[in-house]
C-alpha cells in the first residue's frame, strides 16, 4: 500500500515539474497557435484574466469534489468551460487530462488507506484497467459508440437494481456484501470487468460508475469501489494521459493549475465527506449515481448516436 501512495506522489510530482517546464517553453514561444491564434504568452494572460481565474478555480473545486463521489470530472467541467467561456473550446480536451491528473492521484492516495482493501485484488484490479486502456485502445475505438452506450445503460440500470435490492434487503440479494477481497472466479470477472473498463475509456466512458457497480454486485464492501476506481484512473493519468498532452502543449496553462490545486482541495472535501457516510447511506449513493450515469449513457446514445 505504501508503494502505491508513493506511485500516487510521483505522479503528481513527475506532472507538475513537466507543466512547470512546458509552460515556460509554450510562454517564451513567440509563433501563434494555429488552433487559438494567440501566442502562449497572450493565452497565458487571457487565463489569468479575473474572471477567468474564479470560473476555473470554481469549477476545479466542484467537479472533482464530484468526482471523489464517483459523478465524474471531466463533463461538468467541459460545461463549465463552454458556459464561462473561459478555456478555449480546441484547449478543453488537454486541460481536462493535464488539469485532473493532481486531483486524481490525490483521490488515489488518500482512498488507499480508506478500508483494508485486500492487495492482490486491489492490484490485479488496478493493473488490468491500465493494460486493457494500452492494449485495447486501437480495437475499442472501432466500436459503434451508440451500440456501447445502450449497452452501459442498460447494464448500470440493472447493477444499480440490484445494488439498491442489496441494501435494502430486498429478494434473494441479501445485505450490503462486506468482503475486502476476491478469490477464484469472482476474482476473475473483477479483473476481466476492469480491463474491459480501461479499454473503454478509450472511447470516452468512464471507469468510476462501471467499476463501482461491479465491486458492490461482486458482494464486496462498498468502499473497495474508491480505491480500486481512482488507483486505476490515477495511474492511466498519471502516467500516460498527463504527460502525453503536457508534451502535445494544447492545454490552457492558467486554468490547469487552478484545476490541480482547487480540486485538489475539492478531492479532500469530499473524501471527509464519503468518511463520514454510514455504509448502508454510503452504499444508496454509489447507487443514485450508477444510475444517473445509466441515462447519462442513454442520452448520449440518442442524442449524439455514434458520435465521439
Amino acid at each position: 500500500m505504501y508503494i502505491m501512495k508513493g506511485l500516487c506522489v510521483i505522479g503528481i510530482l513527475l506532472n507538475v515539474i513537466l507543466m512547470i517546464r512546458k509552460n515556460k517553453e509554450l510562454r517564451a514561444n513567440p509563433e501563434k497557435d494555429p488552433g487559438t491564434g494567440m501566442t502562449g504568452e497572450e493565452l497565458w494572460q487571457k487565463g489569468k484574466q479575473p474572471k477567468n481565474l474564479v470560473a476555473t478555480s470554481i469549477t476545479g473545486f466542484v467537479a472533482n469534489f464530484l468526482d471523489t463521489l464517483g459523478i465524474g470530472s471531466f463533463a461538468p467541467s467541459s460545461a463549465s468551460f463552454k458556459l464561462t467561456k473561459s478555456v478555449d473550446d480546441i484547449l478543453v480536451p488537454g486541460t481536462l487530462n493535464v488539469g485532473d491528473t493532481v486531483p486524481v492521484c490525490v483521490e488515489a492516495f488518500l482512498f488507499f488507506g480508506f478500508v483494508d482493501m485486500d492487495i492482490l485484488t486491489l492490484v490485479l484490479m488496478i493493473v488490468a484497467s491500465v493494460v486493457g486502456s494500452f492494449v485495447m485502445a486501437d480495437i475499442v475505438t472501432k466500436f459503434d459508440r451508440k451500440k456501447v452506450r445502450y449497452a452501459l445503460f442498460v447494464g448500470l440500470f440493472i447493477l444499480a437494481t440490484v445494488i439498491l435490492m442489496k441494501v435494502m434487503a430486498i429478494g434473494p440479494f441479501g445485505t450490503v456484501g462486506t468482503e475486502l477481497g476476491l478469490r477464484g472466479v469472482k476474482l476473475v470477472i473483477a479483473v476481466v470487468g476492469n480491463f474491459v473498463f480501461g479499454a473503454l475509456m478509450s472511447i470516452g466512458v468512464g471507469l468510476y460508475a462501471p467499476c463501482m457497480a461491479m465491486v458492490l454486485a461482486l458482494g464486496m464492501d462498498a468502499g473497495c469501489a474508491f480505491p480500486a476506481m481512482m488507483g486505476s484512473c490515477a495511474y492511466l493519468m498519471a502516467f500516460g494521459n498527463g504527460p502525453k498532452f503536457i508534451a502535445q502543449g494544447r492545454y490552457d496553462m492558467v486554468a490547469c493549475w487552478t484545476q490541480a490545486i482547487f480540486g485538489a482541495i475539492g478531492v479532500y472535501c469530499a473524501y471527509a465527506f464519503v468518511s463520514s457516510l454510514p455504509l448502508e447511506t454510503l452504499t444508496k449513493v454509489i447507487a443514485v449515481i450508477v444510475y444517473i450515469t445509466a441515462f447519462l449513457y442513454l442520452h448520449d446514445a440518442i442524442k449524439k448516436g455514434s458520435a465521439a
